[in-house]
């Protein structure tokens, strides 16, 4: 008999199966006992009136793994619809009493807690229900890149050079020598424009910046894509809508289980996601919110949440791009605006007030990216390898990052960027 899935009961009523996963959950009454197991798809009740089997798993502590072959009937008040009866229980494997309570409808520990003890703590459904999110988002926007002629490629993660100019680095000693966790996949991907045209790339980046805020990591999970022959940034902020479309849509049809539980609202991407520019952004701050910030080269946490808040009341929409970036808080290989070359072929993508995602043109023509780092006080030859894919004729190209975790801590509205995190990394936490 071989083993089937909880969420797989319904179709198997009347019938003799075996089923496996972990005691959720022990209620024991006068004469018989109810066993709440748990797999990997749902939860499922045993009941269990052998006087000898009630004796056998009364000692069981929550989260042993159990092996249950029994008979499913129909029970409207049970999960599922469906209960197991007359069963068989093999104990697979004894557990200690956890240090999280798994059993309540949501946690109750403090996020420390839950993330000193996340191996035991990422059981719990709803903890579960986030990352099966952040799988379905990976999916779809592999999916929708896919669908766009990109081809997924693997880049590393050692690299030689800091990649962008001002972002700490972590060093590594490579063999004696210096050497550094990339910051991004960016010098490559801009490579293999000249191989493919179309890229993307799904991996961990590393940023050994001090901060200690909610929506900061020193390693997170970057989803990057870099394409060739644009005009401007303004065809690259296309391919980056239908990468966000397709998230949304990867999670709609591979995690409805999850939204159900998490009981969210999916987003809507609009065909047209509405564009402001960077200058006229802070003249709505201003006149909106009467903080001084025109002349300022960046947007506060507080004044991206006012352009979210303005985008969906003028627009509808739970996103919007603010373009044009100044070019003092870009990377030296960003194109500038040939109309006003203080400003930027770059942009910003806000998700209910969050900088979710950031991209743009790039240089493109040697001569231009050698220039732009003697300006920021570089030497070419630090970026040989990066730099000969230039010398040997590159088109325009564009592209763009998003950051997982801020994107699924948006779609559940997590107070926390480590409550979307699998295993934190930051300034204090190394373990587990």
């Amino acid at each position: 008999m071989q083993r089937i899935h909880v969420h797989e009961l319904p179709q198997h009523e009347g019938e003799r199966v075996r089923v496996a996963g972990w005691l959720h959950l022990q209620r024991r009454l006068s004469r018989l006992t109810f066993l709440l197991l748990r797999d990997c798809t749902g939860m499922v009740q045993v009941i269990v009136e052998n006087p000898g089997l009630i004796a056998e798993v009364a000692s069981l502590q929550p989260e042993s793994v159990l092996e249950v072959e029994a008979s499913v009937v129909g029970a409207t008040q049970a999960p599922g619809g469906v209960e197991l009866h007359e069963p068989i229980v093999r104990v697979l494997s004894t557990a200690e009493a956890p240090p999280i309570d798994l059993r309540r409808p949501a946690l109750k520990e403090q996020l420390s807690t839950q993330l000193d003890h996340a191996p035991v703590s990422l059981r719990h459904p709803r903890r579960r229900a986030v990352f099966a999110l952040a799988a379905a988002s990976i999916a779809g926007f592999r999916a929708s890149l896919d669908g766009l002629g990109f081809t997924e490629i693997q880049t590393p993660k050692i690299v030689g050079s800091a990649t962008e100019s001002g972002a700490d680095v972590f060093v590594l000693d490579y063999f004696g020598r210096p050497a550094y966790l990339a910051q991004s996949p960016q010098f490559y991907k801009q490579t293999m424009v000249g191989v493919f045209e179309r890229v993307y790339e799904t991996g961990p980046v590393f940023r050994a910046e001090p901060h200690d805020t909610p929506r900061h990591l020193a390693e997170y999970v970057s989803l990057d894509a870099e394409v060739g022959f644009v005009h401007d940034h303004f065809d690259v902020m296309r391919f980056a809508r239908e990468s966000v479309a397709g998230m949304v849509d990867g999670v709609r049809t591979r995690a409805d289980a999850a939204v159900g539980l998490l009981e969210l609202q999916l987003p809507e991407v609009p065909e047209e996601i509405p564009v402001v520019h960077f200058s006229q952004a802070q003249q709505l701050i201003e006149a909106g919110t009467g903080d001084r910030v025109c002349g300022e080269p960046d947007l506060a946490p507080a004044h991206e949440r006012w352009i979210g808040q303005w985008a969906r009341r003028e627009h509808g929409s739970d996103f919007v791009f603010v373009a044009g970036y100044p070019m003092v808080k870009r990377p030296f290989y960003t194109h500038p605006d040939p109309a006003r070359p203080e400003f930027s072929n770059s942009f910003d993508l806000l998700f209910r007030g969050l900088e979710l995602m950031t991209g743009g043109q790039r240089l493109h023509r040697y001569e231009d990216s050698v220039a732009a780092l003697a300006a920021r006080g570089e030497r070419p030859e630090a970026y040989v390898g990066y730099l000969e894919a230039f010398r040997h004729g590159m088109p325009p190209h564009g592209g763009f990052a998003i950051g997982l975790e801020r994107w699924v801590a948006r779609l559940v509205e997590a107070a926390n960027i480590r409550e979307t995190t699998l295993f934190p990394r930051d300034r204090t936490r190394l373990a587990p």
